[in-house]
């Protein structure tokens, strides 16, 4: 399916604030918000095409990606939009809150959200994210208690219906011509009340624990570039889905090689008699051939730019062809001529008419030395 523009989605301008994106999509989540459009599958949708939507352009970082890549450029970088509305609300749910009072409810009415996404930054080096790699990742996250199964009560136990919102896990209050739902204060959504708490985590139904997993880097990956791994994050509290784990690529500088996209660039110096004259030098490129016969045109000048064709990083969105590399020449003037060198030039300098410009120096008699 094709995505449309955001700033169309939105109905904003490309250089829309802050102030006047969240008003925009304020508005259109109330409209095609689930809770006033039960059933309706075109609603849903654009209520899902709005989040995602405000969800870029609302982040400096994502916004700058998708106006210079578009939509291919944001899911080069792991971008993947929403999974569905439980999804929206745990990114959103404090919007939805403070824009309309709707809490984030399961089909059964209660408040429940899914666990926390998590973060883990990844550093690759330059031939690492060429070649793509399988990394060993560490870090902590909550997990369901084996002792009373997330549930947080202690084996043996019942929990007790909340007295407040009579187990529906909401309250209901006017506004204007509207009844809005908010999250009941004292269950915080789940309807239920614990009176007696697991021991192991406290009633909170998780633990925190250690967590190790192999996660494979594809080729051409860029800083910037995100692998969402679904369900790795923390569990949600009793029994609401897992969240997810976003690895978040950042690529070493490199000591010969800078990149742009999926382009690199490398500077290489040159004898001034091969700038002139041309030649074919070897240069290190990435890859497993690990050098390149390079052709150096004749009359090369200082600051030219030479491009050697699929020579760069991997298209990380396909499964063949690399970007190109650029070679930025810079020529070498010799600081000290020996006498024949000077001669030749001398020679080369009267030949092309220049030989004023190189006055040969007097040398100083005994005399001139003494008057000195």
């Amino acid at each position: 399916m094709l995505k449309r523009d955001y700033y169309d989605v939105l109905g904003v301008s490309r250089d829309v604030g802050n102030e006047e994106l969240k008003k925009a999509y304020r508005k259109l989540a109330l409209n095609f918000h689930p809770d006033r459009n039960p059933g309706d599958k075109e609603a849903e949708d654009k209520f899902k095409e709005a989040a995602e939507a405000y969800d870029v352009l609302s982040d400096t970082e994502k916004r700058q990606i998708y106006d210079r890549f578009g939509h291919e450029g944001l899911e080069g970088r792991g971008f993947t939009g929403f999974r569905g509305f439980d999804d929206i609300s745990s990114n959103f749910g404090d919007i939805f809150e403070d824009f309309f009072g709707f809490g984030t409810r399961s089909r059964r009415g209660q408040n429940v959200r899914p666990g926390r996404n998590l973060r883990y930054n990844l550093e690759l080096t330059l031939e690492e994210a060429f070649s793509g790699k399988e990394a060993e990742v560490a870090f902590h996250r909550l997990e369901t208690c084996n002792t009373c199964s997330g549930s947080g009560l202690e084996p043996g136990t019942q929990s007790q219906v909340c007295s407040v919102c009579q187990g529906k896990g909401q309250v209901v209050r006017s506004q204007g011509f509207f009844q809005i739902s908010t999250t009941c204060p004292v269950c915080h959504g789940t309807g239920r009340i614990i009176t007696n708490p697991c021991k192991d985590c406290g009633g909170e139904g998780n633990i925190r624990v250690e967590r190790k997993i192999n996660v494979k880097i594809p080729r051409g990956v860029d800083t910037g570039s995100q692998l969402r791994l679904r369900g790795e994050g923390e569990s949600g509290k009793h029994g609401a889905p897992s969240g997810d784990l976003f690895i978040v690529i950042h690529i070493k500088e490199h000591d010969f090689f800078s990149r742009e996209g999926d382009n690199l660039i490398c500077p290489i110096t040159i004898s001034f008699v091969q700038a002139a004259l041309g030649a074919t030098i070897t240069i290190p490129v990435l890859g497993d051939e690990k050098t390149y016969e390079l052709d150096i045109p004749k009359g090369t000048q200082p600051g030219d730019i030479l491009k050697v064709a699929g020579k760069g990083m991997p298209h990380i969105n396909h499964h063949h062809g690399r970007g190109d590399l650029y070679i930025n020449i810079a020529v070498r003037i010799p600081r000290k001529l020996n006498q024949r060198q000077q001669e030749l030039l001398d020679e080369f300098a009267r030949i092309e008419g220049e030989s004023h410009f190189y006055k040969k120096k007097k040398k100083k008699s005994l005399w001139d030395k003494v008057l000195k």
